[in-house]
């Protein structure tokens, strides 16, 4: 059962709205929700997205689950009635070239910080998915799987995985060749091959090892002994 600030307690079996609900009736009125897609690709940016649904029924998105169990056609639908519902709503997009500046961690961290700070409604507490977000300025709380079990997470996580999967078909215009509109720059058999053949397209994000090996940076493995 998780605890939020001041005691608030969470049943399990509550649903994906019951984080909210429980943080409303200690007067937390604007609960935000904050994720990331792209963290763990090779190639194109990263994306976050930070989303205050409002009370009752306007917030409840039909269909609204974590984007990663969604299809493409499913999550289109949910990122529309998102955009019609949220009280407030933001998307924040690191390119690969600062996420090797930074650092993929680090990156990471500030582009769910910039999203919060992107919310013309300022939040009274932030649920993120899965590890902290510390300088928001307000209580945050991590939630193991948020993207699942709480609604705001689970939309922000379909805001940033929309955007971002738009912006890799458009990459994938420019750079045919990597199939970015297939695999949106995560690490497929498809990818790895079109790494060896091509090398990196200038949206590889040079700071992944596999990457660094088609440049010709990086030893190739050998054989275990």
């Amino acid at each position: 059962m998780p605890v939020l600030d001041r005691g608030v307690a969470v049943r399990r079996d509550s649903g994906p709205y019951g984080f909210e609900r429980a943080l409303r009736r200690r007067g937390m009125a604007t609960v935000a929700g904050v994720d990331e897609a792209g963290r763990g690709a090779c190639a194109g940016p990263l994306v976050a997205g930070a989303c205050i649904l409002p009370e009752g029924r306007t917030g409840q998105v039909p269909g609204l689950a974590d984007s990663k169990l969604l299809t493409a056609r499913a999550r289109e639908r949910c990122y529309d009635q998102i955009l019609r519902r949220a009280l407030s709503w933001s998307v924040v997009v690191v390119s690969h070239t600062e996420c090797d500046r930074l650092g993929m961690h680090v990156a990471n961290v500030e582009a769910l910080r910039r999203a919060v700070a992107l919310l013309d409604v300022r939040p009274a507490y932030v649920l993120s998915d899965g590890f902290p977000v510390d300088g928001l300025g307000v209580p945050t709380l991590a939630v193991w799987k948020g993207d699942r079990v709480a609604a705001c997470v689970s939309a922000a996580s379909v805001l940033a995985k929309v955007t971002r999967d738009r912006i890799m078909d458009d990459l994938h215009e420019h750079w045919p060749a990597y199939g970015f509109d297939v695999h949106k720059g995560y690490v497929t058999d498809l990818h790895a091959a079109a790494l060896t053949e091509h090398g990196p397209s200038p949206v590889h994000r040079m700071r992944f090892v596999n990457v660094r090996r088609a440049a010709g940076l990086e030893d190739e493995p050998g054989p275990v002994r």
